[in-house]
């Protein structure tokens, strides 16, 4: 593909030497990586001089850059437009190859005509999965699960029965949705199982990582909204509420009856306890413990305090020895003047 060619297909505009729009290029990478042919992008102005010594042939910037030795092109979002370029040269469309003889299908199943069924899933009575699916090996459906158009649920992954799953959802291998939440009752002098007879429901264009835990409701729903990103080995209890366009990062774990406003992100190994509140588009530090309703903002720590006051308090916390000594020795000058009167 011209270079050219490639702005084009991103709508953006380039700019290099004459004869710059005729580069040939035949793949993307980071900039670490590229090589001869291969476009890669610029995140921000410290990576110019790693840029230079690239074996990059052109690079996606947002904004012409004086000093750069190569051909440039210009978008809004240089990652985004990577990524389109990566799903361009290299992911390649998979092929209907129908269900195969090896897979049990349950004859009260509804399987739309296109969809692709690998050896040995396991599709329960009264399912229903729509046009161009993709089921991989040892996938378990349970009964009366919606799986949408366009999914693809990878190797193992178990979906217990009652789940909807929406659009385009893209489950990675050993998630567990669907699993029984959580819940006792300490009766009798042990613990007493609470039946778990919830669902869970994954709106459209949600990806779900690799070993991830969704618990059904107790009653009611366990509920992911559109476009929510979740990182592997998370962990969401039952009857937990996330929104739209969430990122859950991996280890994090919610507990039962919160919920997570639209836009909000979490970090790695974020608690969150139950029945607590994420107000809309709110950012959590790795490794903080969410507790309560916590308003719009930026927070870090355990328990989680407003971000710039949890970054004053880390600081303050690697200083304590020094403080302690400290206020000793100002405890014996007291004592001393004291003994002096």
């Amino acid at each position: 593909m011209k270079l050219r060619e490639l702005a084009e297909l991103i709508g953006a505009e380039f700019q290099g030497p004459p004869g710059a729009e005729s580069v040939e290029i035949s793949g993307a990478a980071g900039i670490s990586d590229a090589r001869e042919g291969q476009i890669t992008f610029l995140s921000g102005g410290k990576f110019i001089s790693e840029l230079n010594k690239s074996g990059a042939a052109a690079v996606l910037v947002k904004d012409f850059i004086p000093g750069i030795d190569k051909p440039q092109v210009k978008t809004d979002n240089p990652l985004y437009a990577f990524a389109k370029l990566l799903g361009h040269f290299y992911v390649k469309p998979r092929q209907h190859t129908g269900i195969s003889k090896n897979a049990f299908v349950s004859a009260e199943a509804e399987i739309a005509g296109d969809v692709t069924i690998y050896d040995f899933a396991y599709i329960s009575g009264k399912v229903k999965i729509g046009s161009c699916a993709i089921i991989f090996p040892g996938v378990f459906i349970g009964e009366s699960c919606i799986i949408g158009e366009d999914c693809t649920i990878y190797p193992n992954v178990t979906i217990r029965e009652n789940t909807i799953i929406g659009n385009r959802v893209i489950i990675h291998p050993n998630a567990v949705i669907g699993a029984d939440g959580f819940g006792y009752v300490f009766e009798e002098g042990r613990h007493n199982k609470i039946p778990q007879v919830g669902n869970v429901r994954i709106e459209d264009d949600v990806e779900v990582g690799a070993g991830v835990t969704i618990d059904r409701a107790t009653t009611g729903t366990t509920s992911i909204g559109k476009g929510t990103k979740i990182d592997n080995l998370v962990q969401l209890a039952h009857n937990v509420r996330v929104g739209n366009n969430v990122i859950l990062a991996a280890q994090t774990g919610i507990s039962g009856s919160s919920n997570i406003g639209d836009g909000s992100m979490l970090g790695g190994q974020v608690g969150v306890a139950d029945h607590a509140s994420v107000e809309a588009g709110s950012m959590i530090a790795a490794q903080s413990g969410v507790m309560g309703k916590m308003k719009r903002g930026v927070y870090g720590g355990y328990p989680a305090i407003p971000h710039r006051e949890w970054l004053k308090a880390s600081a303050l916390f690697a200083r304590l020895p020094e403080l302690k000594k400290r206020i000793e020795e100002l405890e014996e000058k007291i004592r001393l003047l004291q003994e002096e009167k």
